[in-house]
């Protein structure tokens, strides 16, 4: 394997590492994880067990294309397009005015709920009688009755008032109230089945329900060419969604008929009023004709002469079609010039014999239209509608003028139609006068009563389009309601709740993980300093037994001690003098546990029938007496280092008995100059000495970072323990003992981890189970 390869292979390990790393910092947290997960589902299943289920209802409808007669194609039709505004449709369908007659339809101003011990559930109908006795345009304020149905009685309770009236036999015809509702129950329902339930009946003003209406009412487009709007509505009834959207689809449903309907209606009621003056006009023509050949003694007309009698007819027809086509021309410029407050429509198709008038009358109904329908959806003061008033203004002017226009062309055809028959009548001159009289009144006549029949006709045509109006939406699909309620979503809720009971403790962990600043075991420390060697983990273990007092003791924590005491003695340098090593153990301050360290380690060498000298160097804050009983203020090593006199062999203490091997110096009186006595070379002389007569000689010194007596000694060491906490060393004293170490202060430095939970992996994994082979029972 070449260089890159082992790098590449390395970066992949650590990563590995790492990652595994990662993993175990929070699952030694598990049991967080666990409990959140629980909370969270519980959590989730209050929320989903006490919060109101929400319906939603959707509709289809296709717009049908309002437009009549036959059109070219246009881009639209060629391009397969609509040529309807849905979003005009939408927003009529969502207008106040639709919307408020659904709400009148439907008595929406009343609505019902039914009470529970938690949640209050919006429901369709009661299921007893009710019926309101006050209209809906007295209703302002918002008010609410609380309907408590006991074994006996109605109980029925003001939300304004508090005041509570009693109904017995369920039945409020039968007494004197104010309430706005007459309420009875249905002898085939049993009070069994709704005896001790609570309903709640809330009124509402019609504008407040139709803007909440308004609000809760979606309508979009099922695709960019397509005709089709969906229309959704969401409640806790669904019965209630399917009722209010299928009215709302009659409702404008019934609003474009009705708009379809107004040109038949209008052209029905022009003919009406036509028919009575035609009516009169024929009864005044008829009693000229009584009262002429009652005058002139008439019976029976002769036959028209011979001269000319051909050519006198044909100018008499067409003399006769023109009086016609102007007397309809002069009825129509009337309508025309006459102010109509309803519509403003104009009839259609009255028998013009002139193109450019029935085009100019269809166009003006169109923008009656256009216009009408812009004013519903953007109100009047839309730009777009004054310019399409401004437009009927003119098409209005263009009609008049060409009914002008028209009447004069016919006039002037008239006269000379009348030339013509003047000169037709000369050759017939010898005709009595009394005949030619009766010709003219007949005429007048024959006018009448083929624009009677004809209006009369109209007036059956427009009777029959009124009847026949196609609707104009096609309704693709009712209203329908999902069988599962859109709020909440149980599936969402749980997976958020999990989601939400893994992610709380994960942060929670997190930002204590972040924010924890001290080191937790051997991968903190080689992060920092990885070229000073750990000798050891000494696990932290929950019992009463911490010294290694027993030398068969096969507990965890004497076997932690035992590979302590083997990895030192492979750190020290071979003496082929034969005698014995020194052995420093300090920290950075104190707590650490350098004198439990020193101690059990000293034990261990003992354990192996090692001649072993402890000495507590450590002259400001002396811990060993603690350990074995003595009194703090026992000669020891300060005693020795001030008198000369005194010898150190006099402060030995074997302190264990199953230790014959093993003797303590202890610190002595705590002395006001430690570094001086230290330095005074005695100490020197003591080392010296005890090496002729002990295999090893640990040293319990002071902290480094608060005092300069371990760094007065330090050269005497053969190798220097240099204590770690796990969970109470902080990360950034690593530092001065790396200071230390690569300056040379301490010789053989090497780092003891004390404290290891081994029943955590604190992320790193170093659980040796020192436990192998033994029982911590024996």
């Amino acid at each position: 394997m070449n260089q890159a390869q082992e790098n590449n292979y390395q970066k992949n390990r650590d990563q590995g590492e790492f990652i595994k790393g990662e993993f175990r910092k929070y699952l030694r947290y598990w049991y967080w994880f666990v409990l959140g997960a629980i909370l969270a589902f519980i959590g989730a299943y209050m929320y989903l067990r006490y919060t109101p289920k929400v319906y939603t209802a959707a509709a289809k409808i296709k717009i049908l294309n309002k437009t009549k007669g036959l059109e070219m194609p246009s881009s639209a039709f060629i391009f397969n397009r609509s040529n309807i505004n849905l979003e005009n449709e939408i927003e009529i369908l969502k207008s106040y005015r639709i919307i408020e007659n659904v709400v009148d339809r439907l008595d929406l101003t009343m609505r019902f709920y039914e009470e529970g011990n938690v949640l209050t559930t919006e429901i369709n109908h009661l299921p007893f009688n009710i019926i309101k006795t006050i209209s809906n345009d007295s209703i302002y304020n918002g008010s609410a009755y609380r309907i408590n149905v006991k074994p006996e009685a109605f109980e029925v309770t003001s939300s304004a008032s508090g005041k509570t009236l009693v109904f017995p036999q369920f039945d409020t015809t039968k007494s004197n109230h104010n309430l706005p509702f007459e309420l009875s129950l249905d002898n085939r329902r049993s009070i069994g089945e709704i005896g001790g339930k609570t309903y709640i009946v809330r009124f509402s003003s019609v504008q407040s329900v139709t803007n909440a209406l308004k609000g809760r009412v979606n309508i979009s487009m099922l695709g960019k060419n397509s005709d089709l709007l969906q229309l959704n509505y969401t409640s806790q009834s669904k019965a209630l969604n399917e009722r209010i959207l299928n009215t709302l689809i009659e409702v404008f449903n019934d609003d474009g008929i009705n708009d379809r309907q107004e040109v038949s209606r209008r052209t029905i009621e022009f003919i009406d009023e036509r028919f009575a003056k035609l009516a009169r006009e024929l009864d005044s023509i008829e009693v000229g004709i009584k009262d002429y050949k009652q005058k002139n003694n008439l019976i029976t007309l002769e036959s028209d002469a011979e001269l000319g009698i051909t050519q006198r007819t044909l100018s008499e027809e067409e003399l006769f079609e023109i009086d016609r086509q102007l007397m309809i021309s002069n009825l129509l410029k009337e309508t025309v010039e006459t102010p109509n407050p309803d519509s403003g429509l104009l009839p259609a198709n009255i028998g013009i014999d002139n193109t450019s008038i029935n085009g100019l009358v269809d166009n003006y109904n169109a923008l009656v239209f256009e216009r009408d329908n812009l004013i519903t959806s953007a109100g009047e003061n839309n730009p777009n509608v004054i310019i399409l008033n401004s437009k009927l203004k003119d098409v209005k002017s263009n009609i008049i003028a060409s009914i002008d226009s028209y009447s004069k062309q016919l006039s002037a055809s008239r006269t000379q139609l009348m030339r013509k028959n003047k000169r037709f009548s000369s050759q017939v001159y010898s005709l009595p006068a009394k005949e030619k009289a009766m010709t003219d009144i007949n005429r007048q006549r024959e006018i009448k009563q083929s624009l009677y029949l004809f209006l009369l006709q109209k007036r059956e045509e427009s009777a029959i389009n009124l009847a026949i109006t196609e609707p104009s939406i096609k309704v693709v699909e009712y209203a329908i309601s999902n069988g599962t309620p859109i709020s909440p979503n149980s599936k969402n809720t749980y997976l958020l709740a999990i989601v939400m009971g893994l992610a709380v403790p994960f942060g929670i962990i997190y930002v204590f993980l972040l924010l924890d600043t001290k080191i937790k075991g051997r991968e903190d420390i080689t992060q920092l300093n990885s070229k000073v060697p750990i000798v050891g983990e000494i696990p932290k273990i929950k019992t009463d037994q911490l010294i290694f007092k027993d030398p068969e003791d096969n507990s965890a924590l004497s076997e932690a001690f035992r590979i302590l005491s083997s990895n030192v003695d492979y750190l020290l340098p071979s003496n082929n003098e034969g005698k014995g090593k020194i052995i420093y153990c300090t920290s950075t301050i104190k707590g650490e546990g350098k004198t439990y360290i020193s101690l059990n380690l000293s034990l261990a060498l003992s354990s192996i029938n090692k001649k072993v000298l402890l000495i507590g160097a450590d002259l400001r804050n002396p811990q060993i007496h603690t350990h074995i009983q003595e009194e703090k203020h026992k000669s020891g090593l300060s005693n020795y280092l001030h008198d000369v006199n005194y010898n150190w062999k006099d402060a030995l203490i074997n302190g264990f008995e199953k230790h014959p091997n093993h003797h303590i110096i202890l610190s002595g009186s705590i002395p006001p100059n430690p570094a001086h006595l230290l330095t005074n070379g005695r100490f020197k002389k003591l080392i010296e000495e005890a090496k002729e007569e002990y295999d090893y000689i640990v040293v319990d010194t002071a902290p480094t970072i608060l005092v300069t007596d371990t760094m007065l000694i330090s050269q005497l060491a053969d190798a220097t323990i240099y204590l770690a906490r796990a969970n109470y060393t902080e990360k950034n004293l690593l530092k001065f003992s790396r200071d230390l170490f690569e300056s040379g202060k301490l010789k053989n430095m090497a780092y003891v981890i004390n404290g290891v939970d081994t029943n955590k992996s604190n992320g790193y994994g170093y659980n040796y189970g020192y436990n192998y082979g033994y029982s911590d029972k024996e």
